[in-house]
């Protein structure tokens, strides 16, 4: 394996993953490069220079093992290891969280939750009870822990970041609307579900404009014939 991956290969592994899921729920034992990327709709090339950067998995002339494949993808994000999370910020989205089921299958447990609210106080998600906020640095130092999840307000999340790091935690996944800044060894994930849906905003508008365009100047993209 190479000893730098770059961001883009990082964030390819976890479609790889998921599509080989599906391979082997559908009982798919072999598929080539050429078939899997139509499938994913990337190019040959692009899975085969990927894969290589981990040392390949695949044999000229026969494609790639599926089970094994999946297997040694699992390896490399760690799913065949055991992580324990705790979500910061119990409302809407931090109980949709909870209680998502393919986080188990992924090897993530989330064993406890923290709020301010007294309605949401004492509750029990899928056998993670949710405590009040004031008790989380006790609940750390008891606990072992390896993800911190921040469903909260942005600046309430950068105060319990800063609360985080001072308890050890390693690695962040940030739902709050602001990029943290953490110290050098601290690891964070920022997920901005409004810029997603922004982008998905921008390509709506582009393909309605380029339509628009086309009817406008009658150009189908179909050449005309000539004999």
């Amino acid at each position: 394996m190479k000893d730098k991956v770059s961001t883009a290969v990082i964030q390819r592994l976890p479609r790889y993953y998921r599509y080989l899921s599906d391979l082997l729920e559908e009982n798919v034992e072999r598929i080539s490069s050429s078939d899997l990327a139509a499938r994913m709709h990337v190019t040959a090339s692009q899975i085969r220079q990927d894969l290589n950067t981990f040392g390949g998995f695949g044999q000229q002339g026969y494609g790639y093992h599926v089970p094994h494949l999946h297997a040694e993808i699992g390896k490399l994000l760690g799913i065949d290891q055991q992580k324990y999370l705790i979500i910061i910020g119990a409302g809407n989205l931090g109980q949709a969280l909870a209680n998502y089921q393919n986080f188990t299958k992924r090897g993530f447990q989330v064993k406890a939750l923290f709020d301010i609210d007294p309605e949401v106080i004492g509750r029990t998600i899928q056998g993670a009870q949710v405590f009040p906020l004031e008790y989380l640095e006790a609940y750390l130092e008891k606990n072992a822990i390896d993800i911190a999840t921040l469903t909260l307000p942005r600046d309430r999340a950068i105060e319990v970041a800063k609360r985080l790091c001072r308890c050890g935690i390693k690695a962040i996944w940030n739902f709050a609307h602001t990029d943290l800044q953490v110290d050098e060894d601290v690891l964070v994930e920022n997920v901005h579900l409004s810029e997603s849906l922004m982008q998905l905003s921008y390509r709506m508008i582009a393909a309605r404009r380029k339509q628009k365009k086309t009817e406008e100047t009658g150009d189908t993209g179909i050449g005309e014939r000539s004999d």
